[in-house]
């Protein structure tokens, strides 16, 4: 087999995690039947994590490196990872060593067997359980899937991400966002270890309302702002709807029941008001998808361009 399987890894502060890592991705790749090359980005360590990288990659020469002066998060450490990798298939694993390399072959299998993106689904104890089973429940739900865990490790062919758009934390929604492109998914049981050096980057109860509001965002990219006029349009047509019923009703009030009453006349302009409010929100919201498809057009013919100049 020719494939090379690129294995990207973001590290924030993991310094007695990367000798150990790059010790047991050796021991895969001596016994792999595929080509792998490890890609460490180090986002902005405040530790001696890069130092770790550039001795591994003086020791491993499959492995490649890069570095980010500040840390910019997992989604813009993969990003890096992407234009630094040379494969025709990226891994996203993490660096805590709470998966190990050896479990990669079976997550890149399926890959070969046809599917596009394959995700890992954790297999263990882990702490906060409770939280990520209900946040897959809701997920699996909303984006009509059938995934276990969005959270994980994962697989996927290097096009999957090309025509991508990925903000600040959207890694976790690669799998819904790859399924509305039309991909094939699968799902792979994987194993999960305890920590055993460092902490975990991802404490904290403010990450659950974060979650929430960043699934509600790429639902809303996926579906509402597909044909944003229609949505808010609808709404806008009801408001003004209600408002026209409830002006009608203040009317015959007022004349044939000589009885008038003055906030009846403030709903109707807010009723209406809103109505408009919403038919304009639906123009802008439809020229930005407008320009956000002439922008992927672009990209799609520069990236061809460049294909096509280096071959």
């Amino acid at each position: 087999m020719n494939n090379l399987i690129s294995v990207v890894i973001p590290a924030y502060n993991e310094e007695g995690n990367i000798p150990e890592l790059c010790r047991l991705f050796d021991e895969m790749v001596q016994k792999a039947e595929h080509n792998y090359e490890l890609v460490l980005i180090d986002d902005g360590s405040t530790d001696s994590t890069l130092e770790k990288i550039r001795e591994a990659a003086a020791q491993y020469d499959y492995i490649k490196f890069a570095r980010h002066h500040v840390n910019m998060g997992l989604t813009e450490g993969l990003k890096t990872g992407f234009e630094v990798a040379a494969g025709d298939m990226y891994v996203f694993y993490p660096a805590d060593l709470q998966f190990l390399p050896e479990d990669i072959p079976a997550l890149v299998q399926p890959l070969f067997e046809g599917a596009d993106v394959v995700a890992g689904w954790k297999q263990g104890k882990y702490k906060k359980r409770f939280v990520s089973t209900i946040y897959n429940y809701i997920s699996r739900k909303i984006f009509r899937l059938n995934v276990h865990d969005l959270n994980s490790a994962k697989a996927f062919k290097a096009d999957v991400v090309k025509d991508m758009f990925l903000r600040k934390d959207w890694h976790r929604y690669l799998v819904p966002l790859a399924a509305d492109l039309g991909h094939r998914i699968a799902e792979v049981k994987i194993p999960l270890y305890d920590r055993h050096w460092g902490k975990s980057k991802f404490s904290g109860l403010l990450r659950i309302p974060i979650g929430v509001l960043d699934m509600i965002a790429v639902k809303a990219q996926l579906s509402l702002l597909k044909k944003p006029l229609l949505f808010f349009g609808a709404l806008g047509s009801i408001s003004f709807g209600l408002g026209i019923l409830v002006g009608l009703i203040a009317i015959y009030l007022r004349f044939v029941q000589g009885e008038g009453f003055r906030p009846m006349l403030y709903l109707v302009i807010l009723l209406m008001g809103l109505g408009l409010g919403l038919f304009i929100l639906g123009f802008l919201a439809e020229a930005m998808a407008s320009m956000k498809e002439e922008l992927g057009g672009i990209r799609k013919k520069i990236d061809k361009i460049d294909g096509i100049s280096k071959k």
